[in-house]
């Protein structure tokens, strides 16, 4: 159980909301909502433990599963099957077994006695913990998530990002916590896997509270809402479904708007009649109290929902460039003896849209990370075309230097923009006042998003790398997103599992993964997009 009694959060000087008070208790299905930069992330790192409250207490009983929106785990050597393992410990008792039982198989004598006594009582260990049916759940439950065993055999720094991301939600998933706090579960995830997760997540006896904008996992799971209204800063706690919460949400607002009316229409007639009587001496005294009610009766409303604001996206007007800006000849990627692709060919010419289609560990975020130079092929070659101006954008922004600020993350960028362009590029991604100056890692994954685009904003590329542009983002973001893909001139090279970020590509090729290969767009590939 998590309960959270006055809490006050801030990022920097900067509040958040205030005075906020809720209890989640086993059975509670919550999905926590708000647009992006609200403090949704924020919130939930402190109820996890990893931050705390600038004012209020909130305190927990029992275990808690934290699904952060970019996990990051210590030691990547570490294969994905003991990761997910060590939620329960197994991890160390089953290497324990193995290291042991190779001892019992090489040493004699005392040397092989003690490791004989050492395997029982490992053995016994493993039996209290699970032991083999726990083995058996924790690949029931990967497997359920797209990660077959190949992958589990893998380390850590061979996987893509998103299949690390699912690596740590398989491992919260079979930790047994008896709180669950997701950060966008369902990025990354394939169609049967989402389908998967919203019915494991329905049947969660304990604690839940989820962020997402999947509005069908929303719809399904949860049982309570809590919307961060960023305007007046405060928390609206319905204890009810997405539909009957959607409804309700409105008939407030109607309520505080007929309410705020009347206030106004009294208060207003309270101060018409104060001027009145203070231009008699005998009643100033009760023209400045009849003032003071009014102020008091405004000042007693509570806030008009304002219209959540919105980034302005537009992508830049490519740089003049050659007829085909990037080409990729014979792209080969392996990791220890993992192949991940070979001989791949890919001729971006000016102007081109194309998608990258594959099942998850095909080697789409690799083979981007490689056209952008910033990892190197195995074999083959990257040859930049005339006047080439690349951007890229990063599913987990690892083009963000997350020790800096968002101020200067932008003046790297783009440093012939003086102080008040960049500020003014900023404002129109929502980062203004003292949000410029707050570090690059302390952003939600939203605001991490909208940074990332800015920059791409600024960057005159003519080449476009996208990979998941739309992950993280709320509804009315996602659309600006959309409509950027839509009216830009340059070309693209795109991943997403996303559809509607396809269709609005409009894409002439398709590159398919891991064979390499090349095909013109068709609706027959379409259906492929949310397996991918």
């Amino acid at each position: 159980m998590i309960s959270a009694a006055g809490v006050e959060v801030r990022v920097g000087s900067r509040l958040l909301m205030e005075d906020v008070t809720f209890r989640v208790g086993p059975g509670d299905r919550v999905g926590l909502v708000g647009r992006n930069g609200a403090g949704k992330t924020t919130l939930t790192r402190m109820l996890s433990g990893e931050g705390q409250p600038a004012a209020g207490t909130i305190t927990s009983t029992g275990e808690i599963g934290y699904l952060p929106q970019d996990p990051r785990t210590g030691d990547l050597e570490v294969l994905g099957r003991d990761r997910i393992l060590s939620a329960r410990g197994l991890d160390e008792v089953i290497r324990g077994l193995r290291a042991t039982e190779e001892t019992m198989a090489t040493a004699e004598g005392e040397a092989r006695d003690r490791a004989m006594a050492r395997y029982t009582r490992l053995e016994a260990e493993f039996t209290s913990r699970g032991g083999y049916a726990a083995e058996s759940e924790a690949a029931s439950i990967a497997s359920s998530l797209g990660l077959p065993d190949r992958v589990l055999g893998q380390p850590l720094h061979t996987l893509s990002g998103g299949q690390r991301r699912r690596i740590e939600l398989a491992r919260i998933l079979f930790s047994g916590a008896d709180t669950l706090l997701l950060d966008e579960p369902t990025n990354h995830l394939d169609a049967d896997s989402v389908v998967w997760l919203r019915e494991h997540l329905k049947a969660h006896t304990g604690g839940l509270m989820v962020i997402s904008h999947d509005v069908d996992l929303i719809e399904t799971v949860v049982n309570k809402v809590f919307y961060l209204d960023a305007n007046r800063q405060v928390m609206d706690v319905y204890n009810m479904g997405w539909k009957a919460y959607l409804a309700q949400r409105e008939a407030d607002e109607r309520r505080r708007h007929r309410e705020r009316a009347n206030t106004e229409k009294k208060a207003t007639a309270l101060l018409a009649q104060a001027d009145k009587m203070r231009a008699k001496a005998t009643k100033a005294v009760a023209a400045q109290n009849m003032a003071r009610r009014a102020e008091r009766m405004m000042a007693g409303l509570e806030g008009e929902r304002q219209s959540d604001r919105v980034a302005k996206l537009r992508f830049p007007t490519p740089a003049p460039c050659g007829r085909t800006p990037l080409t990729a000849q014979s792209l080969s990627r392996s990791y220890g003896s993992l192949e991940i692709f070979t001989d791949v060919d890919l001729a971006v010419d000016r102007g081109s849209k194309v998608v990258v289609l594959g099942l998850n560990g095909a080697g789409k975020t690799t083979l981007l990370r490689l056209l952008a130079g910033i990892d190197d092929p195995d074999t083959g070659a990257v040859e930049p075309g005339h006047g080439l101006k690349l951007g890229y954008y990063a599913q987990e922004h690892e083009t963000l230097d997350v020790r800096r600020t968002v101020l200067e993350n932008m003046k790297s960028a783009a440093p012939d923009l003086d102080e008040t362009e960049t500020r003014k590029v900023l404002g129109s991604f929502l980062f203004s006042g003292d949000d410029v100056d707050k570090p690059a890692g302390v952003l939600s994954g939203g605001e991490k998003t909208r940074l990332a685009l800015a920059i791409l904003v600024v960057s005159a590329a003519n080449v476009l790398l996208l990979d998941e542009p739309t992950n993280n983002l709320d509804p009315a973001s996602r659309e600006e997103v959309l409509a950027a893909l839509r009216s830009y001139e340059g070309a693209v090279v795109l991943v997403s599992h996303d559809e509607g970020a396809v269709q609005a590509l409009e894409p002439e090729r398709v590159l398919l993964l891991p064979d390499g290969v090349e095909d013109l767009w068709g609706r027959d590939y379409e259906e492929l997009i949310a397996l991918a």
